[in-house]
Protein backbone atom coordinates (compact mmCIF):
# COMPACT_ATOMS: atom_id res chain seq x y z
CA UNK A 1 0.00 0.00 0.00
CA UNK A 2 1.44 3.37 -1.04
CA UNK A 3 1.34 6.37 1.26
CA UNK A 4 -0.53 9.36 -0.19
CA UNK A 5 1.57 12.55 -0.63
CA UNK A 6 -1.11 14.51 1.26
CA UNK A 7 -0.63 12.28 4.30
CA UNK A 8 3.11 12.94 4.28
CA UNK A 9 2.53 16.69 3.94
CA UNK A 10 0.07 16.66 6.85
CA UNK A 11 2.53 14.70 9.02
CA UNK A 12 5.31 17.20 8.27
CA UNK A 13 3.01 20.05 9.26
CA UNK A 14 2.25 18.46 12.64
CA UNK A 15 5.96 17.83 13.25
CA UNK A 16 6.90 21.42 12.37
CA UNK A 17 4.11 22.82 14.55
CA UNK A 18 5.35 20.69 17.44
CA UNK A 19 8.92 21.98 16.96
CA UNK A 20 7.68 25.57 16.88
CA UNK A 21 5.64 25.15 20.07
CA UNK A 22 8.34 23.30 22.00
CA UNK A 23 11.40 25.17 20.71
CA UNK A 24 10.15 28.72 20.11
CA UNK A 25 7.49 29.03 22.80
CA UNK A 26 8.98 26.54 25.26
CA UNK A 27 5.51 25.04 25.80
CA UNK A 28 4.15 21.49 25.78
CA UNK A 29 2.66 19.94 22.65
CA UNK A 30 0.26 16.97 22.69
CA UNK A 31 -0.92 15.49 19.42
CA UNK A 32 -4.51 14.21 19.30
CA UNK A 33 -4.18 11.31 16.84
CA UNK A 34 -7.23 9.23 17.77
CA UNK A 35 -10.23 11.53 17.34
CA UNK A 36 -10.02 14.21 14.66
CA UNK A 37 -12.99 16.55 14.78
CA UNK A 38 -11.02 19.57 13.60
CA UNK A 39 -8.50 19.50 16.46
CA UNK A 40 -5.06 18.04 15.73
CA UNK A 41 -3.26 18.84 18.98
CA UNK A 42 -3.18 20.77 22.24
CA UNK A 43 -0.47 23.16 23.37
CA UNK A 44 -0.05 23.93 27.06
CA UNK A 45 1.47 27.09 28.49
CA UNK A 46 4.68 26.70 30.49
CA UNK A 47 5.30 29.74 32.65
CA UNK A 48 8.80 29.94 34.13
CA UNK A 49 9.09 26.13 33.97
CA UNK A 50 5.72 25.67 35.66
CA UNK A 51 2.81 23.93 33.92
CA UNK A 52 -0.36 25.79 34.89
CA UNK A 53 -3.17 23.95 33.12
CA UNK A 54 -3.71 26.63 30.44
CA UNK A 55 -4.28 25.02 27.06
CA UNK A 56 -5.12 25.86 23.47
CA UNK A 57 -6.53 23.54 20.81
CA UNK A 58 -4.78 23.55 17.42
CA UNK A 59 -5.92 22.80 13.88
CA UNK A 60 -2.86 22.31 11.65
CA UNK A 61 -2.83 22.61 7.85
CA UNK A 62 0.30 22.01 5.80
CA UNK A 63 1.24 22.73 2.20
CA UNK A 64 1.24 25.40 -0.50
CA UNK A 65 -2.50 24.93 -1.09
CA UNK A 66 -3.34 26.88 2.06
CA UNK A 67 -1.37 29.93 0.88
CA UNK A 68 -2.96 30.41 -2.55
CA UNK A 69 -5.64 32.91 -1.52
CA UNK A 70 -4.04 36.21 -0.54
CA UNK A 71 -5.77 38.48 1.95
CA UNK A 72 -4.85 41.81 3.57
CA UNK A 73 -1.27 41.20 4.77
CA UNK A 74 -1.87 37.48 5.02
CA UNK A 75 -3.87 34.56 3.63
CA UNK A 76 -7.52 33.57 3.75
CA UNK A 77 -8.23 30.18 5.32
CA UNK A 78 -11.68 28.75 4.55
CA UNK A 79 -12.74 26.16 7.16
CA UNK A 80 -15.65 23.74 6.96
CA UNK A 81 -18.85 24.96 8.55
CA UNK A 82 -18.94 21.93 10.89
CA UNK A 83 -15.45 22.74 12.12
CA UNK A 84 -16.35 26.38 12.78
CA UNK A 85 -19.29 25.36 14.97
CA UNK A 86 -17.11 22.85 16.79
CA UNK A 87 -14.32 25.37 17.41
CA UNK A 88 -16.62 28.11 18.66
CA UNK A 89 -18.32 25.72 21.09
CA UNK A 90 -15.06 24.07 22.16
CA UNK A 91 -14.04 24.27 25.81
CA UNK A 92 -10.57 25.49 24.75
CA UNK A 93 -9.61 28.51 22.63
CA UNK A 94 -8.75 27.24 19.14
CA UNK A 95 -5.80 28.28 16.97
CA UNK A 96 -5.43 27.57 13.24
CA UNK A 97 -1.79 26.94 12.26
CA UNK A 98 -0.69 26.96 8.60
CA UNK A 99 2.72 25.50 7.76
CA UNK A 100 4.51 26.96 4.71
CA UNK A 101 6.86 24.24 3.40
CA UNK A 102 9.09 26.55 1.32
CA UNK A 103 9.60 29.09 4.11
CA UNK A 104 9.57 26.36 6.80
CA UNK A 105 7.46 28.62 9.00
CA UNK A 106 4.18 28.19 10.85
CA UNK A 107 1.61 31.01 10.83
CA UNK A 108 -1.26 31.22 13.31
CA UNK A 109 -4.60 32.84 14.00
CA UNK A 110 -7.11 32.51 16.83
CA UNK A 111 -10.59 31.34 15.90
CA UNK A 112 -13.07 33.75 17.49
CA UNK A 113 -16.35 35.37 16.54
CA UNK A 114 -14.29 38.50 15.82
CA UNK A 115 -11.69 36.88 13.53
CA UNK A 116 -14.19 34.75 11.57
CA UNK A 117 -15.72 36.41 8.52
CA UNK A 118 -19.03 35.28 7.03
CA UNK A 119 -18.91 34.97 3.23
CA UNK A 120 -21.73 35.94 0.83
CA UNK A 121 -22.27 32.24 0.05
CA UNK A 122 -22.89 31.40 3.72
CA UNK A 123 -19.47 29.94 4.46
CA UNK A 124 -16.64 31.22 6.61
CA UNK A 125 -13.13 32.57 6.12
CA UNK A 126 -10.35 33.42 8.54
CA UNK A 127 -7.45 35.78 7.86
CA UNK A 128 -4.10 34.31 8.92
CA UNK A 129 -1.69 37.28 9.10
CA UNK A 130 1.77 36.93 7.59
CA UNK A 131 3.12 38.75 10.67
CA UNK A 132 1.85 36.07 13.06
CA UNK A 133 4.65 33.52 12.92
CA UNK A 134 4.58 30.79 15.55
CA UNK A 135 7.76 31.98 17.28
CA UNK A 136 8.70 33.66 20.55
CA UNK A 137 6.64 36.72 19.58
CA UNK A 138 3.51 34.57 19.77
CA UNK A 139 4.10 33.68 23.42
CA UNK A 140 2.31 36.64 25.01
CA UNK A 141 -0.82 36.81 22.81
CA UNK A 142 -1.33 33.04 22.91
CA UNK A 143 -0.76 32.92 26.68
CA UNK A 144 -3.39 35.63 27.10
CA UNK A 145 -5.79 33.64 24.93
CA UNK A 146 -5.15 30.49 26.97
CA UNK A 147 -5.68 32.25 30.30
CA UNK A 148 -8.98 31.99 32.09
CA UNK A 149 -10.39 32.23 35.57
CA UNK A 150 -9.60 29.28 37.87
CA UNK A 151 -13.15 27.93 37.65
CA UNK A 152 -13.06 27.82 33.85
CA UNK A 153 -9.62 26.22 33.84
CA UNK A 154 -10.67 23.43 36.19
CA UNK A 155 -13.79 22.71 34.13
CA UNK A 156 -11.65 22.59 30.97
CA UNK A 157 -9.35 20.04 32.57
CA UNK A 158 -12.32 17.83 33.47
CA UNK A 159 -13.73 18.12 29.96
CA UNK A 160 -10.41 17.09 28.43
CA UNK A 161 -10.25 14.08 30.75
CA UNK A 162 -13.79 12.97 29.89
CA UNK A 163 -12.73 10.05 27.60
CA UNK A 164 -10.47 8.63 30.32
CA UNK A 165 -13.20 8.89 32.95
CA UNK A 166 -15.50 6.94 30.65
CA UNK A 167 -12.86 4.26 30.20
CA UNK A 168 -12.55 3.85 33.97
CA UNK A 169 -16.32 3.75 34.35
CA UNK A 170 -16.45 0.99 31.71
CA UNK A 171 -13.92 -1.12 33.63
CA UNK A 172 -10.74 -0.27 31.73
CA UNK A 173 -7.67 -0.33 33.96
CA UNK A 174 -5.62 2.88 33.57
CA UNK A 175 -2.13 3.45 34.93
CA UNK A 176 0.30 6.36 35.05
CA UNK A 177 3.98 5.77 34.30
CA UNK A 178 6.30 8.52 35.55
CA UNK A 179 9.99 9.13 34.95
CA UNK A 180 11.51 11.83 37.16
CA UNK A 181 15.03 13.17 36.50
CA UNK A 182 15.93 13.52 40.17
CA UNK A 183 19.09 15.61 39.67
CA UNK A 184 17.41 18.31 37.55
CA UNK A 185 16.39 21.51 39.35
CA UNK A 186 13.79 22.10 36.62
CA UNK A 187 11.88 19.06 37.89
CA UNK A 188 11.99 17.66 34.39
CA UNK A 189 10.19 14.39 33.82
CA UNK A 190 7.59 12.59 31.76
CA UNK A 191 4.15 11.23 32.50
CA UNK A 192 2.34 8.69 30.33
CA UNK A 193 -1.18 7.39 30.68
CA UNK A 194 -1.76 3.82 29.57
CA UNK A 195 -4.12 0.86 29.55
CA UNK A 196 -3.13 -2.16 31.62
CA UNK A 197 -4.42 -5.16 29.66
CA UNK A 198 -3.36 -7.43 32.53
CA UNK A 199 -1.34 -9.59 30.13
CA UNK A 200 2.06 -9.08 31.79
CA UNK A 201 3.15 -6.59 29.13
CA UNK A 202 3.83 -2.88 29.47
CA UNK A 203 0.71 -0.68 29.43
CA UNK A 204 -0.59 0.50 26.07
CA UNK A 205 0.21 4.22 26.02
CA UNK A 206 -2.69 6.53 25.13
CA UNK A 207 -1.27 9.91 26.20
CA UNK A 208 2.15 11.33 27.04
CA UNK A 209 3.40 14.58 28.55
CA UNK A 210 6.79 16.10 29.26
CA UNK A 211 6.62 18.13 32.47
CA UNK A 212 8.80 20.64 34.33
CA UNK A 213 7.64 20.74 37.94
CA UNK A 214 10.52 22.74 39.39
CA UNK A 215 11.21 21.83 43.00
CA UNK A 216 7.69 20.45 43.47
CA UNK A 217 7.35 16.91 44.78
CA UNK A 218 6.02 14.54 42.11
CA UNK A 219 4.18 12.51 44.72
CA UNK A 220 2.26 15.63 45.75
CA UNK A 221 1.69 17.13 42.30
CA UNK A 222 0.68 14.12 40.20
CA UNK A 223 -2.57 13.35 42.09
CA UNK A 224 -3.60 16.99 41.54
CA UNK A 225 -3.03 16.61 37.80
CA UNK A 226 -5.55 13.73 37.85
CA UNK A 227 -7.95 15.31 40.34
CA UNK A 228 -10.87 13.25 38.99
CA UNK A 229 -9.28 9.95 40.09
CA UNK A 230 -7.85 8.23 43.12
CA UNK A 231 -4.13 7.56 42.65
CA UNK A 232 -2.61 4.44 44.21
CA UNK A 233 0.35 2.13 43.68
CA UNK A 234 0.06 -0.31 40.79
CA UNK A 235 -0.04 -3.49 42.83
CA UNK A 236 1.67 -5.90 40.42
CA UNK A 237 4.55 -3.54 39.68
CA UNK A 238 5.38 -2.83 43.30
CA UNK A 239 4.96 -6.46 44.27
CA UNK A 240 7.96 -7.28 42.08
CA UNK A 241 9.90 -4.06 42.82
CA UNK A 242 13.53 -4.16 43.79
CA UNK A 243 14.18 -4.71 47.49
CA UNK A 244 15.54 -1.21 48.05
CA UNK A 245 12.13 0.25 47.27
CA UNK A 246 10.08 -2.31 49.17
CA UNK A 247 8.30 -0.83 52.17
CA UNK A 248 6.27 -2.70 54.75
CA UNK A 249 3.99 -1.63 57.55
CA UNK A 250 2.03 1.58 57.78
CA UNK A 251 3.85 3.24 54.83
CA UNK A 252 3.48 0.30 52.43
CA UNK A 253 0.76 2.07 50.43
CA UNK A 254 2.52 5.45 50.28
CA UNK A 255 3.16 6.80 46.77
CA UNK A 256 6.82 6.25 45.91
CA UNK A 257 9.14 5.08 43.09
CA UNK A 258 9.51 1.39 42.40
CA UNK A 259 12.92 1.70 40.77
CA UNK A 260 15.80 4.12 40.22
CA UNK A 261 17.99 4.11 37.15
CA UNK A 262 21.68 4.84 37.67
CA UNK A 263 20.91 7.36 40.39
CA UNK A 264 19.41 9.67 37.74
CA UNK A 265 15.80 8.68 37.14
CA UNK A 266 13.06 7.56 39.52
CA UNK A 267 10.35 5.37 38.00
CA UNK A 268 6.78 5.30 39.31
CA UNK A 269 3.69 3.40 38.22
CA UNK A 270 0.37 4.43 39.73
CA UNK A 271 -3.15 3.14 39.10
CA UNK A 272 -6.20 5.37 38.63
CA UNK A 273 -9.71 4.70 39.91
CA UNK A 274 -12.61 7.06 39.41
CA UNK A 275 -13.23 9.20 42.50
CA UNK A 276 -16.27 11.16 43.66
CA UNK A 277 -15.33 14.22 41.60
CA UNK A 278 -14.99 12.13 38.45
CA UNK A 279 -18.28 10.31 39.00
CA UNK A 280 -20.09 13.56 39.76
CA UNK A 281 -18.68 15.24 36.66
CA UNK A 282 -19.86 12.37 34.47
CA UNK A 283 -23.38 12.76 35.83
CA UNK A 284 -23.35 16.50 35.12
CA UNK A 285 -21.76 15.96 31.71
CA UNK A 286 -24.41 13.40 30.76
CA UNK A 287 -27.16 15.81 31.83
CA UNK A 288 -25.61 18.66 29.82
CA UNK A 289 -25.13 16.43 26.78
CA UNK A 290 -28.73 15.25 26.84
CA UNK A 291 -29.88 18.86 27.07
CA UNK A 292 -27.77 19.80 24.05
CA UNK A 293 -29.16 16.90 22.02
CA UNK A 294 -32.72 17.89 22.89
CA UNK A 295 -32.07 21.46 21.72
CA UNK A 296 -30.77 20.26 18.34
CA UNK A 297 -33.70 17.98 17.59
Amino acid sequence: MRRRPSAQTASIGVTQAQLAVERNLGWLFREQPTEDYGIDAHMEVVDEEMVRGRLLAIQIKSGQTWFKERGPAGWWFRPHDDHVRYWIDHSLPTVVVLYHPDRELCYWQLVTRETLVKTPTGGWKLLVPESQVLDENATVPLAIAAAGDPYALRVRELQLARPWMRMLADGTRLVIDIEEWVNKTSGRGSISLGIDHEDGKDPEEIAHWTVFLGLSNYVDVVPKLFAWANVSLHEETYEYAEDEFSIFGEDADALRPYRNGAGEVDFYRFELTLNELGRSFMVVDQFAGEGSRQLTK
